[in-house]
């Protein structure tokens, strides 16, 4: 069994910063691509950044040149740093990876959920 668990979500204020961080846990045997996604109240889940084995990176428009995904292959963590926050970032921030138990077999995985408000 694998599991995501997340942590560094709270309370900020805009222009404020947060770090998350997940960690993955099991019987891993490799870990593929790792991404953080968010979801508001009322809207649908999406992209926020991703990240590949290879650390080839991606992130959504809305948070570009403000987020930094990165990762620890040797901890199994993958790390979304947050600045510039605005009160539109407010949402429930989910880790995601890709992981291979068993050779040439991945399941897409994802953590509980950790809340982030941007509020003054």
């Amino acid at each position: 069994q694998v599991q995501l668990v997340e942590s560094g979500g709270g309370l900020v204020l805009p222009g404020g910063s947060l770090r998350l961080s997940c960690a993955a846990s099991g019987s891993i045997l490799s870990i593929g691509a790792m991404g953080w996604y968010r979801q508001a109240p009322g809207k649908q889940r999406e992209l926020v950044a991703r990240i590949t084995s290879g650390s080839s990176t991606n992130y959504a428009d809305s948070v570009k040149g403000r987020f930094t995904i990165s990762r620890d292959n040797a901890k199994n963590t993958v790390y979304l740093q947050m600045n510039s926050l605005r009160p539109e970032d407010t949402a429930v921030y989910y880790c995601n990876a890709d992981v291979s138990t068993v050779r040439f077999v991945s399941y897409n995985y994802w953590g509980q959920g950790t809340q982030v408000t941007v509020s003054s």
